[in-house]
């Protein structure tokens, strides 16, 4: 039985049904016929020009004559390109994730001083308040921890002794307080879910205030609580490649449409795992290993390319899979030819895959990623470059770190949590007006029956 138990079947509703599909159904073609930008996408798929930003970058083609010409992808943050920062941490071989969230929140990389200093803040914000684990976590049980997440954000609320206060001030000092206490949190749901969904041991362990948040997670998540400094380094990567993606990505935006209200920190952020959660967004990287699972079922041999070919076919025809027609980690909204993430994460399991029960799984990923954009053109008759992006291979790499699914797009969020609070600051600071676009009513009027005669 459900911890709530429903009062009202779902058969019951049913009769509503037809009702609500009749009356909330509106043709595509309407959206052609009144020029309406669905998803605030334009014909060609890009995005509608919405805002300004100088948090980030994501550049996948260039616009030459009206025309969009594919190119690959570059990601930048605050105008500095992430593969370099990536470089400098693997070639200093040190931890990369603080000097990001820095980076994003003031626009300026720091000094050595500064970033030791910054670390000790996060350290120093990382404990959460008394009891907030045992009465926000502990009492109220999830099976899904990033709705775990969003509430126990807006519970940080009561704990505010000015939350609703928009100064730049108080946005830096909660926005800094969020980044610190999101892992924790999403390590105490995920440890009282294991206790009450699967009925196995749940581990509480004390915070190192030494340790950054890559090692935060590890040791956080593990019962045993060890890890390695390969294996820390190597969470910290995909944490500074999932940090931050533009202001018009789906949760960013959230994020901005919320702060643009004049609303409170925790309401903006909650509002932006809200998106990330979604299996478009950020959990995409839990339906990719579903959709892997989905091969590993249905084709008897995962070396044959051709069974690979067949099998991919289907899905796009929505014959397999989850019936959407989507092969997901493939393709993106701005990216063409290449996802710079996804490049980043790929050459790190090739490294790290190899010899482990994850070699086959990592050949299967490489064979999708070969194969899908030629059959997706057949089927579809397109000519649209489609490309791996950061999904295909980041759920690989978690479960190299042996991270459970359960964490895969929270992890996501405890790394995008810095962008989010960028852009909320950008927004409050430039924004200036309310988001607020226009929806083209279709509906014909008609006139009010008086309920004696309907």
């Amino acid at each position: 039985m459900s911890i709530i138990e429903s009062k009202v079947s779902e058969s019951e509703l049913s009769l509503y049904k037809d009702q609500i599909l009749n009356n909330n159904y509106i043709n595509p073609d309407s959206y052609n016929n009144y020029n309406v930008k669905r998803g605030l996408r334009n014909a060609d798929g890009t995005g509608v020009m919405a805002g300004m930003t100088r948090v980030c970058s994501v550049e996948g083609y260039y616009m030459i004559d009206g025309e969009r010409v594919p190119m690959d992808g570059h990601l930048t943050y605050r105008g500095i390109n992430v593969e370099d920062i990536v470089k400098a941490c693997e070639t200093e071989n040190r931890f990369g994730f603080e000097e990001v969230v820095f980076l994003l929140l003031l626009g300026k990389l720091p000094s050595i001083k500064e970033l030791d200093n910054f670390k000790s803040i996060l350290s120093a914000c990382r404990e959460l308040p008394d009891d907030f684990i045992e009465d926000m976590i502990m009492k109220a049980p999830s099976r899904d921890i990033m709705n775990k997440m969003a509430r126990s954000v807006l519970a940080l609320y009561s704990y505010d002794e000015n939350p609703d206060s928009t100064s730049l001030e108080n946005v830096i000092r909660q926005s800094v307080h969020i980044i610190a206490q999101l892992p924790p949190i999403m390590a105490y749901a995920y440890q009282v879910k294991r206790r009450q969904f699967y009925h196995k041991s749940m581990y509480i362990h004390q915070l190192k205030p030494e340790f950054t948040t890559a090692q935060t997670i590890l040791r956080s998540i593990r019962g045993d609580k060890t890890f390695t400094d390969e294996e820390a380094k190597l969470l910290d990567l995909c944490l500074i490649l999932q940090a931050e993606h533009g202001g018009g990505n789906n949760s960013a935006f959230a994020t901005r449409v919320l702060s643009s209200s004049g609303t409170d920190t925790y309401s903006a952020i909650a509002a932006g795992i809200g998106a990330l959660k979604g299996p478009k967004h950020g959990g995409a990287n839990k339906k990719v290993s579903e959709m892997l699972d989905y091969f590993k079922e249905n084709v008897s041999d995962l070396t044959d390319e051709a069974m690979i070919r067949d099998y991919i076919a289907k899905i796009i025809k929505k014959e397999a899979g989850d019936g959407s027609g989507l092969i997901y980690g493939m393709g993106h909204a701005v990216y063409t030819l290449s996802d710079p993430r996804a490049k980043i994460l790929k050459r790190k399991a090739a490294e790290f895959a190899p010899g482990t029960e994850y070699e086959d799984e990592f050949r299967l990923i490489n064979l999708i990623e070969k194969n899908t954009p030629e059959i997706f053109a057949e089927i579809k008759g397109s000519d649209k470059p489609v490309c791996a992006n950061v999904d295909l291979y980041s759920g690989l790499i978690y479960k190299i770190l042996r991270v459970p699914e359960d964490l895969f797009t929270p992890i996501f969020t405890c790394a995008r949590i810095s962008g989010w609070s960028a852009h909320r600051i950008e927004e409050i600071l430039t924004g200036g007006r309310i988001i607020r676009p226009a929806y083209k009513n279709v509906n014909t009027k008609t006139s009010y029956v008086p309920i004696s005669d309907r």
